[in-house]
């Protein structure tokens, strides 16, 4: 029998084939200010290479096509590989080819890093989970180029643009990847309570071999071809450099216990594991891991302040492209008085964001500045705070601009909402960099002063910023116990002067105003969509949602 059908009318076409720098008014205007001109064509290039059907399709099949773990081989053989669909290889292949695992250490230059945050949040846009191990990776080159020995045999293959998928040891590998374990379960963030043991095969101290006997309750990525670690010796907590691979071209018994089930970040295995006596090279200093490894912490943390603008970037693209081809009441959506609080809100938050991501990569490439150092540390856990905390309710509320359509796992939106978490818990959730802010203020006294200079000036002519620097300045005189129960709002406060600062100097002047004004008084939280209406006049509306997202 045949059915009649009916026909499929007023549903918003799939948003593909966009150039996702092209598309970006906001992020060209940076990268014309800080990028030459290669660097600007290439993220031209990248945008549409990101943007297109064929590469949205690698990332959707390489989250429904999860990572399965292969402890054994047929005959019973302890192998501990992790089997990936070839979707997430074409993705790190990408991500290696434009260099986001190593260029930026290795090719240095004026503005290296923050052509590379311009090409990470692109790559954020299109799939997250391919960009832990690249993360890492990048994170850890600074931490090993200070044991040369060591730097020297992994710098060629750390620096390649191809992805070498082969589980051999490090000799044999065209390119590799470093991870990360840092958690056991009985500790979490106290990462002083680890109990794995480290006992010296000869020598002791940096450079030389030990065996590690132990576990990690959260191993990122552990198809790595090595991952720095923490494990205790007489002198405390030390760093070590443990391979896949013995020197001897055994295995290391870095034994795969299971793979974690996780909200999000599904393309991506994250594990727990068990040392056995595994063959790891002390770096840094004895009794010295945990300042060594915080180096490698906080470069992540820039990355996780990235990818969540990442997302939020892509979250706001799908809502605005949906609001303009779905009709409701009559006329298209983008036309609603009240959705156009809501995407002009969105869209205001998510400028505020890219601005002040790639202001932190901005410090990077200024290691010399005491101003950036300043920024470099009490900035990034301030903006790790905040901005991947904003991630989690912006990507909501996008997801709710689609409605019931959002919430189904054939469109990207509910993707998106389920990897906003994972960046504000890893390498650190919201209390731990709060409290990293104070302590980064405590011990940089100057160089914060110098950022409040800056804020200052920022505020002369701003009454409301003046209001909120001054409650900032009075919260940072209590008492210690409750200096640290406001460690939040003191973050917050930071972060959002810091914002206003940046839309000041790279937004249109109404952008401006409008974020000034809908912020400064932001309290204990505020939901998307209530922006004071005189803001929010037709001109004003369309300027904004054209600048988030052109029509043409």
């Amino acid at each position: 029998m045949q059915w009649p059908s009916h026909e499929v009318a007023n549903q918003a076409p799939v948003l593909q084939d966009i150039n996702l720098y092209g598309s970006d008014p906001a992020l060209q205007e940076r990268a014309r200010i800080g990028c030459d001109a290669g660097q600007q064509a290439a993220l031209g290039r990248l945008g549409a290479t990101l943007g297109s059907a064929g590469m949205l399709a690698l990332a959707e099949a390489a989250n429904r096509h999860v990572p399965e773990l292969q402890a054994f081989d047929r005959n019973g053989t302890r192998i501990d590989q992790v089997e990936f669909h070839p979707s997430w290889h074409a993705l790190l292949a990408q991500l290696r080819e434009h260099g986001m695992q190593a260029r930026a250490w290795l090719e240095p230059g004026p503005n290296a890093h923050l052509a590379r945050a311009a090409s990470y949040y692109l790559f954020a846009q299109l799939e997250s989970g391919s960009l832990c191990p690249v993360t890492m990776t990048f994170a850890a080159i600074p931490v090993l180029q200070k044991e040369p020995a060591l730097f020297s045999q992994l710098a060629d293959k750390l620096g390649s643009t191809v992805h070498d998928p082969r589980d051999l040891p490090l000799a044999q590998k065209e390119s590799i990847l470093v991870g990360m374990g840092m958690t056991e379960k009985q500790g979490g963030s106290d990462v002083r309570s680890n109990s794995s043991v480290a006992t010296a095969i000869a020598a002791q101290g940096r450079g030389h071999p030990y065996l590690i006997t132990g576990h990690k309750w959260f191993f990122s990525a552990p198809m790595c071809d090595a991952h720095l670690v923490l494990a205790r010796t007489a002198q405390g907590l030390s760093c070590f450099f443990v391979p896949r691979w013995r020197p001897d071209g055994s295995k290391n018994p870095v034994l795969i216990q299971q793979l974690k089930d996780k909200l999000g970040n599904r393309s991506n295995s994250s594990s727990e594991v068990e040392f056995q006596d595994a063959w790891a090279v002390m770096v840094g200093e004895e009794g010295r891991g945990i300042p060594t490894i915080i180096d490698m912490a906080s470069i992540t943390r820039v990355d996780c302040v990235i990818g969540s603008a990442g997302l939020m970037r892509h979250a706001l693209v799908q809502a605005i492209h949906h609001a303009r081809h779905r009709s409701v009441f009559g006329k298209p959506l983008v036309r609603q008085p009240l959705m156009r609080n809501v995407l002009c809100d969105l869209a205001l938050e998510s400028e505020a964001a890219t601005h002040l991501m790639l202001r932190l990569a901005t410090a990077l490439d200024r290691a010399d500045d005491p101003l950036e150092r300043a920024w470099r540390r009490i900035l990034t856990p301030a903006a790790k705070f905040w901005i991947c905390k904003r991630a989690i309710e912006f990507t909501g509320e996008c997801m709710e601009v689609w409605g019931g359509n959002g919430y189904v796992e054939r469109a990207p939106m509910a993707r998106l909402y389920r990897e906003a978490p994972v960046n504000s818990i890893w390498e650190g959730s919201g209390n731990v960099m709060c409290l990293d802010v104070l302590r980064a203020i405590e011990r940089e006294p100057e160089g914060f002063a110098r950022v409040l200079d800056s804020l200052a000036e920022a505020a002369r002519q701003r009454p409301e910023m003046a209001q909120l620097l001054a409650r900032l300045r009075q919260a940072l005189l209590q008492e210690p116990d409750q200096r640290e129960a406001s460690a939040r709002r003191i973050a917050q406060d930071l972060v959002l002067l810091v914002q206003c600062q940046l839309m000041l100097e790279h937004a249109p002047a109404s952008s401006a105003e409008a974020f000034i004004a809908s912020r400064i008084d932001a309290g204990s939280g505020r939901v998307y969509g209530t922006m004071p209406a005189e803001h929010l006049h037709d001109s004003m509306a369309e300027m904004v949602l054209e600048r988030a997202l052109p029509s043409g």
